[in-house]
């Protein structure tokens, strides 16, 4: 999807359009949208603008202030590793965090402390980042996500991003090599690294299904969506470049038999 094809689309249907919401980080094709430019356009229209960032958040450096966003979602079991079930994370823009009138998900947990067991009818929610939480926090998971964020905040998100480049770079590279008799396996991912996170998506000719499940009993942990495509993502966190060349490696025998 062309940024500006994304931007001609917010602009033709002003008139009409109250929020634009999107993905960070597209799940299936794993294209990295301009969150700036797409917020840009969306303010300029009238509306507001908000993101999932379930596959963005810990793959791409983010700055969602600076960026103007309105608010934004994510989980943190994906790319911060903190298991299932473990706590969302909710961004809304400090433009917003006085108005006690916005319309929203009301917690208990987000209700003035001061009155919040007298359970009184009404919402009178806290000041600021407070009044979005929805419940108090579940202690284990919280456990589990607290170190993975002290492991991100000591390697640094952009430091991250810098190795998550060049992995995926030779990743793209040693696939298309398999590729030099004709087109065997398609990304559809861009190839432009800034329009990219961690991840590779895969289209094969044929035979799609079946090498996916090859890879897994060869212990290459990928993922397969519906109808043809295999997700490969080399995390900077924990995969090296020995790893991609393994996966490439054991793509290239499975393709070839």
């Amino acid at each position: 999807m062309r940024t500006e094809d994304i931007l001609a689309a917010i602009a033709e249907h002003k008139d009409q359009l109250a929020l634009v919401m999107m993905p960070g980080v597209q799940y299936y094709t794993g294209q990295y949208f301009d969150i700036k430019a797409i917020t840009k356009q969306g303010h300029d229209c009238g509306a507001l603008v908000g993101f999932d960032l379930a596959h963005a958040f810990g793959n791409v450096p983010l700055q969602l202030h600076d960026d103007g966003v309105d608010f934004a979602v994510w989980c943190s079991y994906k790319y911060l590793n903190s298991g299932p079930g473990a706590v969302s994370g909710v961004f809304v823009h400090e433009r917003h965090s006085s108005n006690p009138d916005l319309p929203r998900f009301a917690g208990w947990w987000g209700h003035d402390e001061a009155e919040r067991f007298q359970m009184k009818k009404g919402f009178v929610p806290m000041e600021g980042a407070d009044a979005w939480q929805l419940s108090n926090v579940n202690v284990i998971p919280s456990a589990a996500h607290l170190a993975s964020l002290e492991m991100f905040s000591k390697a640094g998100i952009y430091n991250l991003r810098e190795k998550s480049i060049l992995l995926t770079g030779y990743m793209e590279y040693l696939i298309n090599e398999l590729n030099t008799g004709g087109e065997v396996i398609k990304i559809i991912t861009p190839s432009d690294s800034g329009q990219r996170g961690a991840q590779l998506s895969l289209c094969l000719s044929s035979g799609g299904k079946e090498v996916f499940i090859q890879l897994g009993k060869n212990g290459i942990v990928a993922d397969w969506r519906e109808p043809n495509v295999i997700r490969v993502a080399a995390v900077p966190m924990y995969n090296s470049f020995e790893e991609v060349w393994l996966f490439a490696d054991q793509l290239k025998r499975l393709v070839r038999n």
